[in-house]
């Protein structure tokens, strides 16, 4: 019952986080939690007009309703099935690493403020005011393009110099706030009454917005704010040349990356496994597998899984093994197969029993859909595929090169 239970809870886990294209479940997720995601803050938008909420208000309370209880069910799948999401950590420590994380505390405020105001009806307009942060739910978004992830890759990758160029800006605004307000507040007292009054003038012309609403009027204050209003232009430039150079530099190393990258020299093979099979019921560790060769993917039924070392393979899975290919400039090997058609020489006679060359190997026979490993007392058949390595010349045979 638990393991049932444990797979149940695997699978789940997969159908919350963001799937791959094969995954047609998780990928239905995926796009029905964005789609709550925009019709929350879509009614939470139109909620605002007046017009709208007297027509529509009822409407638009239901599907906000709605889409924060769907935000409170996959927190709480999420926090069920956190120990998948960090498998080198035990299931509390996991647990609490998720809520404690910036996405977990966004979903949790992603609904919390809905339901605060049963237990403390007086704050019910200060909880109101924490629904903004469902907002941050649209990096959920982020996660399921590559195209969006290349901003928060640029973002952190320069952290460190935006940093640096938000911190000149603001020791900008401190210093010419305080300038401007000792050569404006004796002719605008009432304008420049305090230091506050400063840092909103400097940051409103540093970041050359200029609402017009506090200027200068003194002469020495008007050359100030013709200085401060060009050292403002190339400020601003900074962190936006700062982004744009990470943008070109992303976007130059995914071009190396996919067009200048080594062609890596693996062969794969695909492998259906059945009912006798001796590797069902084992994990991928316990294969023993040769260090050059490796388990690239494991599709079951419609998923592609990623293999890990104590994944159970089952019946009616498909592996994909890689292995180094083979490269030898003094000889080729090329295996020939050829088909025992009716009426062919080797029909009915064993391995051991056929006139070959001591230097012709046969490596499989592929009788119908099954792949055999020849032994000498093998009886060949009609409609036999043989796969055999050899330099003879065989009448009606086909190359297949390694």
């Amino acid at each position: 019952m638990f393991k049932k239970l444990g797979k149940y809870k695997r699978r789940i886990f997969e159908i919350i986080e963001v799937g791959t294209k094969y995954d047609y479940a998780s990928r239905i997720y995926d796009f029905f939690n964005a789609f709550c995601i925009i019709v929350n803050l879509a009614v939470s938008m139109l909620y605002t007009f007046e017009e709208y909420r007297a027509q529509y208000g009822t409407l638009l309370l239901t599907l906000e309703e709605l889409t924060v209880a769907l935000f409170l069910m996959d927190y709480i799948l999420r926090i069920w099935t956190a120990g998948y999401l960090y498998p080198d950590l035990p299931v509390w420590r996991a647990t609490l690493k998720y809520m404690f994380s910036f996405t977990g505390i966004v979903d949790l405020l992603s609904f919390l403020p809905q339901y605060l105001p049963i237990f403390f009806p007086s704050g019910a307009i200060a909880f109101r005011m924490f629904r903004i942060i469902r907002i941050f739910r649209l990096f959920r978004i982020n996660a399921y393009y590559d195209a969006l992830n290349v901003i928060t890759e640029v973002i952190v990758g320069k952290k460190q110099q935006l940093f640096s160029s938000v911190f000149i800006i603001l020791m900008l605004m401190f210093a010419s706030s305080l300038c401007m307000y000792s050569l404006e507040h004796q002719a605008q007292p009432d304008v420049f009454s305090n230091a506050f009054s400063g840092i909103w003038w400097a940051a409103s012309t540093l970041l050359t917005v200029g609402y017009g609403d506090i200027y200068p009027i003194t002469t020495l204050g008007k050359m100030f704010g013709i200085f401060i209003a060009f050292l403002g232009v190339g400020i601003v430039a900074i962190p936006t040349g700062i982004i744009s150079a990470g943008f070109v530099d992303q976007y130059s190393r995914i071009k190396r990356m996919t067009e200048y990258g080594p062609q890596s020299a693996i062969n794969f093979i695909k492998i259906h496994l059945t009912d006798r099979d001796p590797w069902i019921d084992h994990t991928i560790s316990q294969l023993h597998l040769p260090d050059s060769v490796i388990v690239a993917v494991v599709k079951r039924g419609d998923r592609i899984l990623v293999p890990r070392g104590n994944m159970i393979l089952r019946s009616d899975d498909i592996m994909v093994l890689g292995a180094e290919s083979y490269q030898d400039d003094k000889e080729h090997i090329k295996l020939k197969e050829f088909l025992l058609q009716k009426n062919h020489p080797w029909i009915g006679k064993t391995i051991r029993s056929l006139e070959i060359s001591r230097h012709s190997i046969i490596v499989l026979i592929r009788r119908n859909r099954k792949v055999m490993i020849p032994n000498g007392n093998m009886i060949l058949r009609e409609n036999d595929t043989v796969i055999l390595y050899t330099q003879s010349y065989l009448g009606g045979d086909g190359d297949i090169e390694i």
